[in-house]
């Protein structure tokens, strides 16, 4: 009986210890690179395991979607036209073989005007199993540069391969089971002393310097990559800068660059979803000021979009009203609060710091509704401001109506494609702004009511919000399943449209194979995000099968590529009346009457 006790105690302590080691084996640090690279670094990139990142992709939502059949499918035309990727692709297959753990990549300074950068990996094998990949690397860089001198370099126990092809240098070397590179022979040096144990002041690595250990203590304990940025080189620079023309600023005119001590982020993957810290280094901007996120009411079950954020304009106020490069429309409103007598007090009195957006997207109306909502804390003042607004545009016509105690302010826009009927509704409790007056009556019934709301009930918003920290200064959310379905309904009709009139299209993409609605969405989740202030910085949070920045990024390069659609397909249509070989087309517009004059 004692003996099978032992044997379930040994079995229980080895499960202990097979777990533990699991535990910690989970864990990602970047400590083993701070230690190698120099305390004045300026940007370090760490990505601790690479096979693991690419493994925890194949797993995520937006991975899973691009692999759906009629995804491929859709695809398949625009994907030809792009640039093969086989060497590309035969790159990262042999950099796979390695096994690389603890990459990174490192500007370690720019002396005069002279970057030097740092990187490598922890491989497995040999150094001869490395040097097989890597020197095929190297091949292909001396090809590419024939000129290019290379020479080695013996250092301590240590050989070191140069690459030199003006101007630029590259020193390499094994210290299994890592490899180093620099752009530097010293740096280089110094790093595999340091990796060697042969560097003792460790205050001189990054490790020790308090702006990285602070930046590195907000980051989560796995990740797939995680970035360090410490701004006081560009930030001294800027400050030089100002100095040589004008007289030096106080501490309160500094930009926020010049504030921020330190930035660092990571990005990991968490059931399918992809999950962004970033911390800003700096000191609290709006003290003793939290979001409530009152505006929450105000949603419905066809809210696509809530957000909720800090905006003191009355403490920039002075500020907006005198910066130069704003656009026309908020040049002009701030030349119309000057001459209207409205300051920065005023509209500290007027209203609070927390402003509120919402868009609504019902299944009947081809687009959304979009409000944006102020607290109101003294609602004469307030309407003073709104009056001036009104005042603003001379040409426009405001009309101003009142019902059960609310002011209603709408002015109606020349008739466009999308009819808009900017409206402004005014209670003693709040200020909502949209461009249609029934979205914005129908709000201001719903904040006269309970605290919760379709949106906040909902099951939906409910476990997106509890993804991400309570909030503190922003907070935002995107439910992108719902839009992408309102989107769908509206431009799949448009699109099909727009390529029958300009069939060049077709030589890009297949309309007609444009995935079903559900096949998309059964892949998407709301996109949620949250800052908040933690102790010396503030952290930023962000959710979903995108992130919010990755959100942006993304807008951004479809919104390049739709400019280059449209000029494309100006140029179709210039030369749509003809056909290649100079044949006239038939036209869409009625041929005049025989006797009719002719067009100017």
């Amino acid at each position: 009986m004692r003996r099978i006790l032992l044997l379930v105690i040994a079995s229980a302590a080895v499960s202990v210890a097979i777990w533990y080691a699991w535990r910690i084996s989970q864990k990602t640090s970047s400590a083993p690179i701070s230690v190698l690279l120099p305390r004045e670094t300026i940007f370090l990139v760490h990505v601790p395991d690479f096979r693991r990142t690419r493994d925890d992709w194949h797993h995520s939502d937006l991975y899973l979607l691009s692999r759906e059949p009629a995804v491929q499918d859709f695809l398949r035309k625009p994907l030809s036209k792009l640039p093969k990727k086989g060497a590309a692709s035969q790159t990262l297959r042999d950099f796979e073989q390695l096994d690389p753990k603890d990459a990174f990549f490192a500007l370690t300074s720019i002396d005069n005007n002279n970057p030097k950068f740092a990187g490598g990996f922890h491989f497995r094998g040999s150094p001869e199993d490395a040097e097989r990949v890597i020197g095929k690397w190297r091949s292909n860089f001396l090809e590419k540069n024939p000129g290019a001198k290379r020479e080695k370099v013996q250092y301590e126990h240590h050989e070191i391969e140069m690459v030199a092809a003006t101007p630029f240098t590259l020193a390499t070397a094994y210290d299994r089971p890592w490899f180093f590179t620099a752009t530097d022979l010293a740096e280089l040096k110094t790093i595999l002393d340091r990796a060697d144990g042969r560097v003792k002041n460790s205050k001189d690595a990054l490790d020790a310097d308090e702006a990285y250990r602070a930046a590195a203590a907000h980051m989560p304990s796995s990740y797939a990559a995680f970035f360090y940025l410490q701004p006081k080189t560009f930030s001294e620079r800027i400050a030089a800068l100002r100095a040589t023309i004008q007289s030096p600023v106080s501490p309160n005119e500094r930009t926020i660059l010049e504030k921020v001590r330190d930035i660092s982020g990571a990005t990991s993957f968490e059931n399918g979803k992809i999950h962004d810290l970033l911390f800003l280094g700096i000191a609290e901007l709006e003290e003793h000021a939290k979001i409530t996120r009152s505006s929450l009411a105000l949603g419905t079950k066809d809210t696509v979009f809530y957000l909720s954020m800090l905006l003191n304009v009355g403490q920039k106020f002075e500020a907006l009203s005198q910066a130069a490069g704003l656009g026309g429309a908020t040049q002009k409103l701030f030349q119309t609060f000057s001459n209207s007598g409205i300051t920065a007090d005023d509209w500290k009195a007027a209203f609070g710091l927390e402003l509120g957006s919402l868009a609504d997207w019902p299944s009947s109306a081809h687009w959304p509704s979009l409000l944006l909502t102020l607290p109101v804390i003294d609602a004469t003042k307030a309407g003073e401001i709104v009056e001036a607004i009104t005042r603003g545009e001379k040409d426009a016509i405001w009309t101003q109506t009142e019902k059960n105690g609310v002011r209603y302010f709408s002015m109606q826009s020349p008739a466009s494609l999308i009819a808009v009927t900017p409206t402004i509704a005014l209670s003693n409790r709040t200020l909502i702004a949209g461009f249609n007056p029934v979205s914005v009556e129908e709000a201001i019934k719903r904040s006269g009511g309970s605290a919760s709301s379709e949106l906040s009930n909902s099951q939906t918003y409910k476990n997106a919000a509890t993804s991400v920290p309570s909030p503190s200064n922003f907070f935002s959310y995107v439910d992108t399943a719902l839009l992408y379905s309102r989107l769908d309904a509206s431009l799949r009709p448009m699109l099909l449209l727009a390529a029958a009139f300009m069939p060049g299209i077709t030589d890009y993409v297949n309309l007609g194979k444009l995935p079903a609605p559900e096949v998309i969405t059964k892949h998407l989740s709301p996109i949620v995000s949250s800052q908040r202030y933690d102790r010396d910085g503030y952290v930023a949070e962000s959710v979903g099968p995108l992130t919010l920045d990755q959100s942006a990024i993304g807008l951004a390069i479809l919104g390049s590529v739709g400019v280059a659609a449209r000029q494309k397909a100006g140029t179709d249509l210039k030369g749509w009346g003809s056909s290649p070989m100079g044949t006239p087309q038939p036209s869409l517009m009625p041929s005049p009457a025989p006797n009719a004059a002719p067009t100017p």
